[in-house]
């Protein structure tokens, strides 16, 4: 069986080729239609035939990629006025003689709280995110060595390493968080798959992050959702109904899906 991946959030969702009668770039130019179902995006005339086109990360996670992306730039731009507030106040410190009152662990401040707990299957994020971690550190670790040397009547010497540290670890922080906001609002470029039941006009559109790769698998290596649900794995019945199985590609889990199973002729809002 030939199959091609899809990425849909943190998912990857598998179609067979045969199900897909082509792909095209999202270009939010859909016909909307009032209607109560929330992954239904529009239709969009696909070769003289109104398409109803679905946003699978709706059906699948319960949740819009997009919408989840930009509460992750919105996150990361509020780490960086944390950290842009934590360096006023400890200069204010210093020069004042006051207490420093920001948090001293770059684990226990908002973004490294989340920092330490968030993973994802995003490889190229993930190789973004790590490179996080020693400047924001080094930037934590600062506030004590400097507040000792103030303390010890070395005010100077700590502002002269206030000011060598703003160089060389303050703003590559900063950059870090523009490069990851700049990562994730333009990797994402969503894609509409038409589907087909009797390959030459389209079923239904179904919106995905994106296309991962095409393979060929034998039968024998998809797992029934039976072997699934034996491990006490839940899944909702909208879910049970449009999946054929679960198959591994390169040591990651791919859900087989069945196009013509997530909404019948009938139940389409068109």
């Amino acid at each position: 069986m030939d199959l091609v991946n899809f990425r849909v959030g943190e998912k990857y969702i598998a179609l067979n080729i045969l199900d897909i009668l082509v792909t095209e770039r999202y270009q939010e130019d859909l016909t909307t239609i009032p209607t109560e179902d929330h992954s239904f995006l529009g239709v969009k005339d696909y070769v003289g035939t109104p398409t109803p086109v679905f946003d699978l990360g709706m059906i699948m996670n319960n949740q819009i990629t997009e919408e989840v992306n930009l509460k992750l730039v919105e996150l990361l731009a509020k780490g960086e006025r944390e950290h842009d507030e934590w360096m006023i106040a400890l200069e204010y410190a210093l020069k004042n003689s006051t207490a420093f009152t920001k948090e001293l662990s770059c684990h226990k401040c908002v973004f490294g709280n989340w920092y330490d707990s968030f993973s994802s299957d995003d490889e190229d994020l993930s190789s973004l995110l790590k490179r996080f971690d020693e400047p924001h550190r080094r930037l934590h670790d600062l506030a004590d060595q400097l507040i000792n040397l103030a303390n010890s009547a070395q005010l100077d010497e700590a502002l002269q390493i206030l000011e060598k540290e703003k160089s060389i670890t303050y703003n590559p922080l900063k950059r870090l968080f523009e490069d990851a906001r700049t990562q994730i609002t333009e990797s994402y470029k969503p894609i509409i798959v038409y589907t087909t039941v009797d390959g030459r006009t389209p079923y239904i559109g179904l919106l995905v992050d994106s296309v991962e790769d095409s393979v060929n698998i034998m039968d024998s290596e998809i797992k029934s959702l039976s072997k699934i649900m034996e491990t006490g794995f839940k899944l909702n019945d909208q879910t049970q109904k449009m999946l054929n199985g679960i198959v591994k590609i390169d040591n990651k889990y791919s859900l087989i899906i069945d196009s013509t199973a997530i909404f019948k002729q009938d139940e389409l809002p068109i």
